[in-house]
């Protein structure tokens, strides 16, 4: 597999640099805030906490309290990772063989066309900047084959921010049933989004041959816990998952199942998702003012959720060019195109990826903004 290049740019410069306004993730709490936010069985869980290892597919009621964020899926349907990076790098693995087929939409997270790569032949079906990011469901039929065995989809998508209109969702879910091909939903960045009603179903709940991807990361804004899950209602495929993951992490981190308990309790869960929702559309609100008031530098497509967005730079020097100046010179990181490179489809030479889920997201573009000013 190529170099993970997006994380090694991130391993150069994230903890170098002032302002990130790279971050894909919403704003993160305190230890102490999130405890405040415990009931008090919660808590005391926690106090008590016994430092030995877990149980492989998750604690009962971590996967009961993911449950509870699905319509039609049972604790047993929840298999937990460490991260969702895990769960994809698993899923890829178990899901295909050297004879079998994939298709990717991109542009996307990398690993999520990366590691297919590794294991079989992929085909890359690119979202469309010309139709608001949309995707071509034509495209997507047009694409399979008697082997396929998967379709990996994101929505909310990193890093374009686009929904997938309802009917298109409808359609790939029926097409993947019509053909037997496992859906492999990258949802971490539901509940982020502008508007409720582009909100689209979690697609373990429609079909029964979906793997849903979620992880505590994004909307809920705890990277830190490094707990992410799938739910699946195909129990056979979950009990080959959790056999592969017994070759990585073998189990969770002990403190971090408790406190992934604690932010997925219902008030809990409702207090953070409203405030890092909130946040977001302010900070995009923000975000289109600057982007709108520079039309000879930038194009912007305002994201439909997410905490992320996929701008066109225009300038004369070039995105990187503009991206390297920009951080070495201000301090200020942002994700050129090229980090998000894909062998499969789709070139965006001349975009960059901008995250506004934190809430010194001002502070960082009144910098970008202050060193755009001699050049505009």
């Amino acid at each position: 597999m190529r170099e993970f290049e997006l994380e090694a740019y991130f391993a150069r410069w994230e903890f170098a640099v002032q302002h990130v306004l790279a971050a894909s993730d919403a704003e993160s709490l305190s230890l102490g805030d999130l405890l405040a936010l415990a009931t008090p069985a919660g808590r005391a869980a926690f106090d008590s906490l016994w430092l030995g290892y877990t149980e492989t597919a998750g604690a009962p009621d971590l996967r009961a309290a993911i449950a509870s964020t699905y319509d039609a899926v049972e604790p047993d349907d929840v298999l937990v990772f460490a991260g969702a990076e895990e769960a994809i790098y698993t899923t890829m693995h178990v899901v295909l063989d050297r004879d079998d087929h994939a298709i990717i939409v991109t542009p996307n997270y990398q690993s999520s066309e990366t590691v297919p790569m590794s294991r079989c032949d992929v085909t890359g079906v690119a979202l469309d900047a010309f139709d608001g990011w949309s995707l071509d469901v034509d495209r997507i039929a047009a694409a399979v084959r008697p082997t396929t065995k998967l379709l990996y989809i994101n929505f909310p998508n990193n890093p374009t921010g686009k929904i997938l209109e309802p009917d298109r969702f409808d359609a790939i879910v029926e097409l993947c049933r019509r053909h037997g091909i496992r859906l492999f939903s990258d949802e971490v960045f539901r509940l982020l989004d502008r508007d409720e009603s582009m909100r689209l179903p979690q697609a373990v709940d429609l079909y029964e041959r979906a793997l849903s991807l979620n992880v505590m990361s994004k909307a809920y804004g705890l990277p830190g816990l490094r707990i992410g899950w799938i739910a699946c209602r195909d129990r056979e495929l979950l009990s080959r998952l959790e056999r592969f993951k017994n070759f990585l992490t073998i189990c969770s981190s002990g403190p971090s199942e408790r406190l992934a308990v604690i932010a997925l309790g219902k008030n809990a869960r409702e207090t953070i998702v409203e405030r890092n929702r909130r946040l977001a559309n302010d900070n995009v609100a923000i975000a289109t003012r600057f982007f709108e008031e520079r039309p000879d530098l930038f194009e912007w497509y305002v994201p439909d959720g997410g905490c992320i967005g996929f701008p066109r730079y225009l300038g004369e020097d070039g995105v990187e060019a503009f991206t390297r100046d920009l951080v070495e010179q201000a301090g200020v990181l942002l994700v050129p195109a090229s980090k998000f490179r894909s062998e499969l489809a789709g070139s965006w030479d001349d975009r960059f990826r901008i995250g506004f889920g934190r809430k010194d997201f001002p502070v960082g573009l009144e910098a970008m903004g202050r060193w755009l000013r001699p050049r505009e």
